[in-house]
């Protein structure tokens, strides 16, 4: 009887271990350096970043320059002069603080931009990781790029080349 149980125990943890889950690894900054529309997104984001940032930076100096001559011809304004300029220099100022908002806050043209940039690489990428996974049986694929927690991965289990390649992007 003892024979028995411990032979039915051996064939339930040798089923058990048959099954075992396969995972897998890639490397996205590799990937995303591979596909040619993400560095011509980048380098159009950058373009429009430096854009928007000259736009902002010159109300800026508008602002501050509007200050400097406020200060030297300030003593020949009278009180209502100065009320006025002072509305006029905090009235510019408010409207660079809104432009850079506008442009570069959470919500603002440049994620606009990039979301409507990246989305279609991120979801191409995506769908090709779900591609290998189903085709090689992996349960997850992990990112080694964006994990800090991967001290060691052996390069056999790195699927990289096989995304580029279910993308198009040959190497």
């Amino acid at each position: 009887m003892k024979k028995l149980t411990l032979a039915l125990f051996m064939a339930i943890a040798i089923a058990f271990g048959a099954s075992a889950q396969k995972f897998a690894l890639i490397d996205m900054e590799y990937i995303l350096k591979n596909i040619p529309a993400y560095e011509m997104a980048n380098e159009q984001l950058n373009q429009i970043s430096q854009r928007w940032q000259k736009e902002v930076e010159a109300k800026a100096n508008e602002a501050q320059t509007m200050y400097k001559n406020y200060q030297s011809d300030m003593v020949f304004l009278t009180d209502e002069q100065k009320t006025k300029k002072e509305a006029e220099i905090v009235a510019k100022e408010k409207e660079a603080t809104e432009l850079r908002y506008k442009y570069f806050g959470p919500e603002g043209e440049l994620y606009k931009k990039r979301q409507s940039l990246m989305q279609p690489i991120q979801d191409e990428i995506y769908n090709a990781v779900k591609k290998v996974s189903d085709e090689r049986g992996y349960q997850c694929i992990f990112d080694r790029a964006s994990s800090a927690n991967i001290i060691y991965a052996s390069p056999r289990i790195d699927v990289s080349n096989e995304v580029l390649a279910k993308m198009g992007y040959a190497n």
